[in-house]
Parts: C-alpha cells; sequence; structure tokens
C-alpha cells in the first residue's frame, strides 16, 4: 500500500469516527436536556409518575435515575410541620367558644404515594383543618364553660388523643398539640370578671373578719390582764391606806393624850396602843 491509499484510508476513518463523536455528544446533549436525573433533599420523598400514574415506589434522599418523558418525579415533603387552625364549638351549657389550635405533623414517608393520590398535596386544607373543627367542637360538647378553664390540660389532651386516632388514617402523624388560646363571649367574659371579683372580695372580706375578731380577742385579753392589774394595785393600794389611817390616828391619840390616866377605876381602863409597828 502506497502513502497516498493509506492517507485516504485515515482520511476515511476520522470522517467516520467524527461522525460518530458527533452523534455521542449529541446523545449526551440531548439526555441533559432531558433531564433523567433527580435529586431528592434532605426531609423530602419522591413520589414516581409513569405516564402520570402513581407508582408503589418511592424516591428516598439521594440522586435518582427516571426514564425521561415517561416517568415524572413529584416531591413531597415528610419534615416536621406547623398548622395553626381556628375552630368555634359550643360548650355543655351553650356558651361560644372560639378556639387557636397548633398542630405539629408530618406525613409518613413511606406513603407519600398514597397521600399524594388520595388526597394530593393540599392534605391540610383537605384533611387536617377539617379534622381538628370536628374534634374540637365533639370534645367541647362534653364539658362545661367553667370546666374548659379549670380542665384545660385534660381538654387538650383528649382531643389531641382523638385528632391522633382520626389523622392516622390518613397516614398522617401528629408530633404535637396545643391549645394556643380560647375565647368566650364579651357577655360570658364579663360574668366570669364579675364573679372573680365577687370571689375576691368575698374572700376579702372573710380574711377581714377573721383578723378583726383576732383582734377582739386581742383587746379582751389586754382589758382583762389591765383589769386584773388594777385590782391587785386596788387591793394592794386599800390596804396600805387603811395602815396608814390607823397609824396617823393612833399619833393624833398620843398627841392629845395629857399623860394623866383617867379617874374612873369602875370600868375597863383605856389603853392606847403606842406599838411602832
Amino acid at each position: 500500500m502506497n502513502n497516498q491509499d493509506y492517507g485516504d484510508e485515515l482520511q476515511d476513518f476520522l470522517k467516520g469516527s467524527g461522525k460518530y463523536l458527533i452523534a455521542g455528544f449529541a446523545i449526551i446533549i440531548l439526555l441533559f436536556m432531558l433531564n433523567p436525573f433527580v435529586t431528592i433533599g434532605a426531609g423530602e420523598r419522591g413520589i414516581v409518575l409513569n405516564f402520570g400514574a402513581v407508582q408503589d415506589s418511592v424516591f428516598d434522599e439521594g440522586l435518582h435515575l427516571r426514564i425521561p418523558l415517561m416517568q415524572k418525579v413529584e416531591i413531597m415533603d415528610v419534615k416536621i410541620q406547623k398548622s395553626q387552625t381556628n375552630s368555634a364549638a359550643s360548650t355543655k351549657d351553650l356558651q361560644n367558644t372560639i378556639f387557636s389550635i397548633v398542630v405539629n405533623h408530618h406525613i409518613t414517608p413511606d406513603k407519600v404515594n398514597w397521600i399524594y393520590q388520595k388526597i394530593g398535596i393540599s392534605y391540610k386544607d383537605r384533611i387536617i383543618d377539617p379534622t381538628v373543627q370536628e374534634v374540637v367542637k365533639a370534645v367541647t360538647a362534653k364539658y362545661t364553660a367553667e370546666q374548659l378553664i379549670t380542665k384545660r390540660d385534660q381538654v387538650s389532651v383528649e382531643i389531641a388523643e382523638l385528632l391522633r386516632s382520626k389523622l392516622i388514617k390518613y397516614n398522617i402523624v401528629i408530633d404535637n398539640f396545643s391549645i394556643v388560646d380560647f375565647k368566650f363571649s364579651e357577655q360570658f367574659s364579663q360574668a366570669i370578671e364579675d364573679k372573680q371579683t365577687a370571689e375576691q372580695k368575698a374572700l376579702k372580706a372573710k380574711q377581714d373578719l377573721v383578723r378583726i375578731k383576732i383582734e377582739a380577742k386581742q383587746k379582751i385579753e389586754q382589758a382583762r390582764a389591765e383589769a386584773m392589774g388594777l385590782r391587785l394595785q386596788r387591793s394592794e393600794v386599800t390596804d396600805k391606806v387603811l395602815r396608814l389611817r390607823e397609824i396617823e390616828a393612833r399619833i393624833k391619840a398620843i398627841e392629845k393624850w395629857n399623860g394623866v390616866l383617867p379617874n374612873v377605876t369602875s370600868g375597863a381602863v383605856p389603853f392606847i396602843n403606842v406599838d411602832k409597828k
């Protein structure tokens, strides 16, 4: 083979290889344009759709390969979500109440395809909010307005348990539940405030009465002690005064005596006691 023939063959080979290279690059570019890869982030799951039909397989976190044009992947968040709902309910004694409820929840990771197919991505509006309102009304109707206040923890636990049992049927898990606030009508709230004010006044009056009784007893005991002291003082003063008067009378009798004894002898001889006691 001469040099001319070798050069022609090499040229033909390069031309053919160039076509293959171009075709390979075109295929690669087409694949990237069709995007056959899908990345599932942390706290997410991928629902696989074949021509729109939900499949049994669920993509976990990481990089996955899908069939372009045929498969589509919908991503759903399985992290804990916060949902706040306001619910109106009536108590056992027919008092209107408005609850503010906060529910922390997440969907079961391996059931995201079921949720997507049966409920859709708007499961909060379609399932959680209506269920919260239903449960709150059912539990509130068992308690009076006063019991809602005094047994708030018990009411909260009962609502949470009933809510969990209902939402788990939809593969929704309740992580935490709390009653942020609940309000009664203005008239009832005013009545509660008036009652509390009256109870406080009654308690104060009772405490004042006890205090007055104690102070009265203290005064009585003090008066008794003072009276006893005065009686002792009066007794002591009376004895001393009588003794003093007796001594003064003796002194006066001595001062008046002229030293001559009476001449009468038929009777008792008067005798003046000059004892200096």
